[in-house]
Protein backbone atom coordinates (compact mmCIF):
# COMPACT_ATOMS: atom_id res chain seq x y z
CA UNK A 1 0.00 0.00 0.00
CA UNK A 2 1.30 3.44 -0.91
CA UNK A 3 1.98 5.75 1.98
CA UNK A 4 0.10 9.05 2.19
CA UNK A 5 3.25 10.84 3.33
CA UNK A 6 4.83 10.07 -0.04
CA UNK A 7 1.75 10.38 -2.24
CA UNK A 8 0.68 13.79 -0.91
CA UNK A 9 3.86 15.76 -1.55
CA UNK A 10 2.86 16.68 -5.11
CA UNK A 11 -0.71 17.42 -3.98
CA UNK A 12 0.59 19.76 -1.28
CA UNK A 13 2.73 21.57 -3.86
CA UNK A 14 -0.25 21.96 -6.21
CA UNK A 15 -2.53 23.15 -3.42
CA UNK A 16 0.08 25.64 -2.21
CA UNK A 17 0.42 27.04 -5.72
CA UNK A 18 -3.35 27.39 -6.12
CA UNK A 19 -3.70 28.95 -2.66
CA UNK A 20 -1.03 31.62 -3.21
CA UNK A 21 -1.37 32.30 -6.94
CA UNK A 22 -2.27 34.45 -8.73
CA UNK A 23 -0.48 36.84 -6.41
CA UNK A 24 -2.74 38.89 -4.16
CA UNK A 25 -0.90 41.46 -2.06
CA UNK A 26 -3.64 41.62 0.56
CA UNK A 27 -3.77 37.86 1.03
CA UNK A 28 0.02 37.61 1.26
CA UNK A 29 0.09 40.46 3.81
CA UNK A 30 -2.49 38.69 5.99
CA UNK A 31 -0.63 35.40 5.67
CA UNK A 32 2.61 37.20 6.60
CA UNK A 33 0.93 38.45 9.79
CA UNK A 34 -0.18 34.89 10.61
CA UNK A 35 3.27 33.49 9.80
CA UNK A 36 4.95 36.17 11.92
CA UNK A 37 3.12 34.92 15.01
CA UNK A 38 3.50 31.26 14.07
CA UNK A 39 7.27 31.74 13.92
CA UNK A 40 7.38 33.71 17.16
CA UNK A 41 4.73 31.63 18.92
CA UNK A 42 6.94 28.64 19.67
CA UNK A 43 5.11 26.03 17.60
CA UNK A 44 8.31 24.02 17.53
CA UNK A 45 10.31 23.02 20.57
CA UNK A 46 13.92 23.89 21.08
CA UNK A 47 16.57 22.00 22.98
CA UNK A 48 19.70 23.78 24.10
CA UNK A 49 22.85 22.09 25.26
CA UNK A 50 25.72 23.56 27.20
CA UNK A 51 28.76 22.40 29.06
CA UNK A 52 29.36 22.63 32.75
CA UNK A 53 30.96 21.14 35.79
CA UNK A 54 30.77 18.29 38.24
CA UNK A 55 31.27 18.93 41.98
CA UNK A 56 33.95 21.47 42.83
CA UNK A 57 36.63 18.91 43.59
CA UNK A 58 36.76 17.91 39.92
CA UNK A 59 37.89 21.38 38.98
CA UNK A 60 40.96 21.29 41.20
CA UNK A 61 42.81 18.47 39.46
CA UNK A 62 46.34 19.74 38.73
CA UNK A 63 47.05 20.22 35.06
CA UNK A 64 43.43 19.53 34.15
CA UNK A 65 42.28 23.11 33.80
CA UNK A 66 41.55 24.95 30.62
CA UNK A 67 43.95 27.81 29.78
CA UNK A 68 43.20 30.64 32.16
CA UNK A 69 42.09 34.00 30.83
CA UNK A 70 40.51 37.08 32.30
CA UNK A 71 38.23 39.66 30.82
CA UNK A 72 37.63 43.02 32.42
CA UNK A 73 34.23 44.33 31.49
CA UNK A 74 33.23 47.97 31.76
CA UNK A 75 31.52 48.75 35.02
CA UNK A 76 27.73 48.60 35.00
CA UNK A 77 26.05 51.33 37.00
CA UNK A 78 23.18 50.44 39.32
CA UNK A 79 20.78 52.21 36.97
CA UNK A 80 22.13 50.24 34.00
CA UNK A 81 21.59 46.97 35.87
CA UNK A 82 18.02 48.02 36.65
CA UNK A 83 17.46 48.82 32.97
CA UNK A 84 18.82 45.40 31.94
CA UNK A 85 16.55 43.58 34.40
CA UNK A 86 13.60 45.68 33.28
CA UNK A 87 14.29 44.91 29.64
CA UNK A 88 14.50 41.19 30.43
CA UNK A 89 11.13 41.35 32.16
CA UNK A 90 9.62 43.17 29.20
CA UNK A 91 11.08 40.60 26.80
CA UNK A 92 9.62 37.72 28.80
CA UNK A 93 6.20 39.38 28.89
CA UNK A 94 6.42 40.18 25.19
CA UNK A 95 7.37 36.58 24.44
CA UNK A 96 4.38 35.26 26.37
CA UNK A 97 2.01 37.60 24.54
CA UNK A 98 3.43 36.61 21.14
CA UNK A 99 3.23 32.92 22.10
CA UNK A 100 -0.42 33.31 23.11
CA UNK A 101 -1.28 35.08 19.86
CA UNK A 102 0.72 32.46 17.94
CA UNK A 103 -1.36 29.67 19.48
CA UNK A 104 -4.56 31.38 18.35
CA UNK A 105 -3.06 31.94 14.91
CA UNK A 106 -2.64 28.17 14.50
CA UNK A 107 -6.42 27.95 14.24
CA UNK A 108 -6.63 31.05 12.06
CA UNK A 109 -4.10 29.44 9.70
CA UNK A 110 -5.91 26.11 9.42
CA UNK A 111 -9.30 27.76 8.96
CA UNK A 112 -7.81 29.96 6.22
CA UNK A 113 -6.41 26.91 4.41
CA UNK A 114 -9.66 25.01 4.83
CA UNK A 115 -11.95 27.81 3.65
CA UNK A 116 -9.50 29.17 1.04
CA UNK A 117 -10.17 32.57 2.57
CA UNK A 118 -7.77 34.47 4.86
CA UNK A 119 -9.79 36.49 7.38
CA UNK A 120 -7.55 37.12 10.37
CA UNK A 121 -9.85 39.21 12.57
CA UNK A 122 -12.94 37.05 12.09
CA UNK A 123 -11.14 33.78 12.72
CA UNK A 124 -9.11 35.20 15.61
CA UNK A 125 -12.23 35.98 17.63
CA UNK A 126 -13.84 32.67 16.69
CA UNK A 127 -10.93 30.56 17.96
CA UNK A 128 -9.73 32.71 20.86
CA UNK A 129 -10.73 30.19 23.53
CA UNK A 130 -9.25 27.15 21.83
CA UNK A 131 -6.09 29.09 21.03
CA UNK A 132 -5.59 30.02 24.67
CA UNK A 133 -6.03 26.37 25.67
CA UNK A 134 -3.33 25.43 23.17
CA UNK A 135 -1.12 28.18 24.62
CA UNK A 136 -1.62 26.78 28.14
CA UNK A 137 -0.68 23.29 26.91
CA UNK A 138 2.49 24.63 25.26
CA UNK A 139 3.34 26.65 28.36
CA UNK A 140 3.09 23.60 30.62
CA UNK A 141 5.09 21.49 28.17
CA UNK A 142 7.78 24.16 27.97
CA UNK A 143 7.86 24.59 31.75
CA UNK A 144 8.34 20.85 32.32
CA UNK A 145 11.09 20.71 29.70
CA UNK A 146 12.81 23.76 31.18
CA UNK A 147 12.56 22.29 34.68
CA UNK A 148 14.26 19.07 33.55
CA UNK A 149 17.11 20.82 31.75
CA UNK A 150 17.32 23.57 34.36
CA UNK A 151 17.57 21.02 37.15
CA UNK A 152 20.32 19.10 35.34
CA UNK A 153 22.10 22.36 34.55
CA UNK A 154 22.06 23.47 38.19
CA UNK A 155 23.30 20.09 39.40
CA UNK A 156 26.27 20.32 37.05
CA UNK A 157 26.85 24.09 37.07
CA UNK A 158 25.50 25.31 40.39
CA UNK A 159 28.78 26.19 42.04
CA UNK A 160 30.11 27.82 38.85
CA UNK A 161 27.01 30.00 38.53
CA UNK A 162 27.27 30.98 42.19
CA UNK A 163 30.93 31.88 41.71
CA UNK A 164 30.15 34.00 38.67
CA UNK A 165 27.47 35.93 40.52
CA UNK A 166 29.93 36.41 43.38
CA UNK A 167 32.34 38.03 40.95
CA UNK A 168 34.92 35.25 41.09
CA UNK A 169 36.95 34.06 38.11
CA UNK A 170 35.86 30.62 36.89
CA UNK A 171 38.02 28.16 34.97
CA UNK A 172 36.14 24.85 34.46
CA UNK A 173 38.24 21.74 34.04
CA UNK A 174 38.21 19.40 31.08
CA UNK A 175 36.72 16.76 33.38
CA UNK A 176 33.79 19.01 34.14
CA UNK A 177 33.22 19.74 30.46
CA UNK A 178 33.34 16.04 29.53
CA UNK A 179 30.90 15.09 32.28
CA UNK A 180 28.59 17.92 31.28
CA UNK A 181 28.56 16.79 27.65
CA UNK A 182 28.06 13.13 28.61
CA UNK A 183 25.06 14.06 30.77
CA UNK A 184 23.39 16.91 28.90
CA UNK A 185 23.75 15.64 25.35
CA UNK A 186 21.97 12.29 25.94
CA UNK A 187 19.41 14.14 28.04
CA UNK A 188 18.75 16.37 25.06
CA UNK A 189 17.89 13.34 22.93
CA UNK A 190 15.91 11.51 25.62
CA UNK A 191 13.79 14.53 26.50
CA UNK A 192 14.05 16.77 23.44
CA UNK A 193 12.91 14.29 20.79
CA UNK A 194 9.70 13.19 22.58
CA UNK A 195 8.88 16.81 23.44
CA UNK A 196 9.43 17.91 19.83
CA UNK A 197 7.22 15.07 18.54
CA UNK A 198 4.49 15.79 21.09
CA UNK A 199 4.52 19.50 20.29
CA UNK A 200 4.67 18.90 16.54
CA UNK A 201 1.88 16.31 16.49
CA UNK A 202 -0.26 18.58 18.65
CA UNK A 203 0.19 21.49 16.25
CA UNK A 204 -0.17 19.57 12.99
CA UNK A 205 -2.76 16.87 13.83
CA UNK A 206 -4.50 17.65 17.13
CA UNK A 207 -5.21 21.33 16.45
CA UNK A 208 -7.25 20.49 13.30
CA UNK A 209 -9.35 18.11 15.41
CA UNK A 210 -9.83 20.84 18.03
CA UNK A 211 -10.97 23.15 15.25
CA UNK A 212 -13.24 20.67 13.50
CA UNK A 213 -14.90 19.15 16.58
CA UNK A 214 -14.66 22.03 19.09
CA UNK A 215 -12.55 20.11 21.61
CA UNK A 216 -9.83 20.95 24.09
CA UNK A 217 -6.25 19.79 23.69
CA UNK A 218 -6.48 16.63 25.80
CA UNK A 219 -9.90 15.67 24.43
CA UNK A 220 -8.61 16.09 20.87
CA UNK A 221 -5.56 13.98 21.70
CA UNK A 222 -7.85 11.20 22.98
CA UNK A 223 -9.79 11.46 19.74
CA UNK A 224 -6.61 11.31 17.65
CA UNK A 225 -4.83 8.58 19.60
CA UNK A 226 -6.64 5.54 18.06
CA UNK A 227 -5.85 6.80 14.56
CA UNK A 228 -2.22 7.36 15.49
CA UNK A 229 -1.77 3.90 17.01
CA UNK A 230 -3.71 2.05 14.31
CA UNK A 231 -1.81 3.75 11.48
CA UNK A 232 1.56 4.22 13.14
CA UNK A 233 3.36 3.29 9.92
CA UNK A 234 1.72 6.22 8.13
CA UNK A 235 2.75 8.64 10.85
CA UNK A 236 6.19 7.13 11.16
CA UNK A 237 6.68 7.65 7.44
CA UNK A 238 5.31 11.17 7.80
CA UNK A 239 7.89 12.05 10.47
CA UNK A 240 10.74 10.87 8.24
CA UNK A 241 9.44 12.51 5.06
CA UNK A 242 8.48 15.75 6.81
CA UNK A 243 11.90 15.88 8.47
CA UNK A 244 13.59 15.67 5.07
CA UNK A 245 11.26 18.26 3.56
CA UNK A 246 11.88 20.63 6.47
CA UNK A 247 15.62 20.33 5.89
CA UNK A 248 15.28 21.17 2.20
CA UNK A 249 12.84 24.05 2.63
CA UNK A 250 14.68 25.25 5.75
CA UNK A 251 17.96 25.52 3.87
CA UNK A 252 16.31 27.40 1.02
CA UNK A 253 14.48 29.76 3.37
CA UNK A 254 17.57 30.31 5.51
CA UNK A 255 19.68 31.27 2.51
CA UNK A 256 17.18 33.90 1.39
CA UNK A 257 16.63 35.15 4.95
CA UNK A 258 20.37 35.23 5.61
CA UNK A 259 20.94 37.49 2.61
CA UNK A 260 18.15 39.80 3.75
CA UNK A 261 19.35 39.80 7.38
CA UNK A 262 22.91 40.73 6.40
CA UNK A 263 21.64 43.55 4.20
CA UNK A 264 19.48 44.86 7.05
CA UNK A 265 22.32 44.51 9.57
CA UNK A 266 24.47 47.15 7.91
CA UNK A 267 22.51 50.28 8.92
CA UNK A 268 21.66 48.94 12.39
CA UNK A 269 25.25 47.76 12.95
CA UNK A 270 26.75 51.14 12.09
CA UNK A 271 24.62 52.92 14.67
CA UNK A 272 25.25 50.21 17.31
CA UNK A 273 29.03 50.40 16.82
CA UNK A 274 29.01 54.18 17.21
CA UNK A 275 26.97 53.95 20.41
CA UNK A 276 29.14 51.13 21.77
CA UNK A 277 32.40 52.90 21.05
CA UNK A 278 31.15 56.01 22.75
CA UNK A 279 30.21 54.03 25.85
CA UNK A 280 33.53 52.14 25.98
CA UNK A 281 35.55 55.33 25.66
CA UNK A 282 33.73 56.68 28.69
CA UNK A 283 34.70 53.57 30.69
CA UNK A 284 31.15 53.09 32.04
CA UNK A 285 28.13 51.63 30.31
CA UNK A 286 25.31 53.98 31.21
CA UNK A 287 21.60 53.26 31.32
CA UNK A 288 21.12 55.40 28.22
CA UNK A 289 23.66 53.36 26.24
CA UNK A 290 22.04 50.08 27.34
CA UNK A 291 18.59 51.36 26.40
CA UNK A 292 19.75 52.59 22.98
CA UNK A 293 21.58 49.36 22.16
CA UNK A 294 18.62 47.28 23.34
CA UNK A 295 16.22 49.37 21.23
CA UNK A 296 18.44 48.91 18.17
CA UNK A 297 18.62 45.17 18.74
CA UNK A 298 14.86 44.86 19.18
CA UNK A 299 14.18 46.98 16.10
CA UNK A 300 16.58 44.88 14.02
CA UNK A 301 15.08 41.61 15.24
CA UNK A 302 11.59 42.91 14.53
CA UNK A 303 12.49 43.89 10.97
CA UNK A 304 14.16 40.50 10.40
CA UNK A 305 11.10 38.72 11.80
CA UNK A 306 8.84 40.61 9.42
CA UNK A 307 11.10 39.67 6.50
CA UNK A 308 11.11 36.05 7.68
CA UNK A 309 7.32 36.05 7.85
CA UNK A 310 7.05 37.07 4.20
CA UNK A 311 9.76 34.64 3.07
CA UNK A 312 8.27 31.69 4.95
CA UNK A 313 4.65 32.15 3.84
CA UNK A 314 4.83 29.57 1.00
CA UNK A 315 6.95 27.22 3.14
CA UNK A 316 4.46 27.28 6.02
CA UNK A 317 1.50 26.86 3.69
CA UNK A 318 3.11 23.86 2.00
CA UNK A 319 4.09 22.07 5.20
CA UNK A 320 0.76 22.59 6.91
CA UNK A 321 -1.26 21.48 3.90
CA UNK A 322 0.97 18.42 3.59
CA UNK A 323 0.27 17.48 7.23
CA UNK A 324 -3.46 18.10 6.84
CA UNK A 325 -3.61 15.92 3.73
CA UNK A 326 -1.94 13.05 5.60
CA UNK A 327 -4.33 13.52 8.53
CA UNK A 328 -7.33 13.39 6.20
CA UNK A 329 -5.99 10.26 4.50
CA UNK A 330 -5.67 8.41 7.80
CA UNK A 331 -9.11 9.46 9.06
CA UNK A 332 -11.66 11.13 6.79
CA UNK A 333 -13.50 12.54 9.82
CA UNK A 334 -10.52 14.81 10.47
CA UNK A 335 -10.14 16.05 6.89
CA UNK A 336 -10.37 19.85 6.98
CA UNK A 337 -9.18 20.09 3.35
CA UNK A 338 -11.86 17.83 1.86
CA UNK A 339 -13.33 20.66 -0.26
CA UNK A 340 -9.95 21.75 -1.61
CA UNK A 341 -8.24 18.46 -2.40
CA UNK A 342 -7.12 18.10 -6.03
CA UNK A 343 -9.26 15.76 -8.11
CA UNK A 344 -8.05 12.20 -7.62
CA UNK A 345 -6.52 12.95 -4.20
CA UNK A 346 -9.43 11.52 -2.21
Amino acid sequence: MALAAIDRIDDAVDMTRSFLLPFDGGRWARLAVITFFLIGGGGGGSVFSTTGNVPASAGSVPGDSLPAFSVELPELTATAIAVVLGLLAVLVLFGLVVAAIGAIMEFVFIESLSADDVAVRAYFGRYLGRGLRLFAFRLVLGAVTFAIFGGAFLLLFGDVIAALFAGEAVSPSIARIVVGVLVLLPLGFVVGIPVALLNGFTTEFVVPIMLREDRGVLAAWRRFWPTLTEQWTEYGAYVLVAFGLHIVTGIAGSIVLGIVAVALLVPFGIVAVLVGLGALQGGVITATAVAVLAALLLAYLLVVFVAAAVIYVPIRVFHRQFALLVLGDTNAEFDVLADRRPSGAD
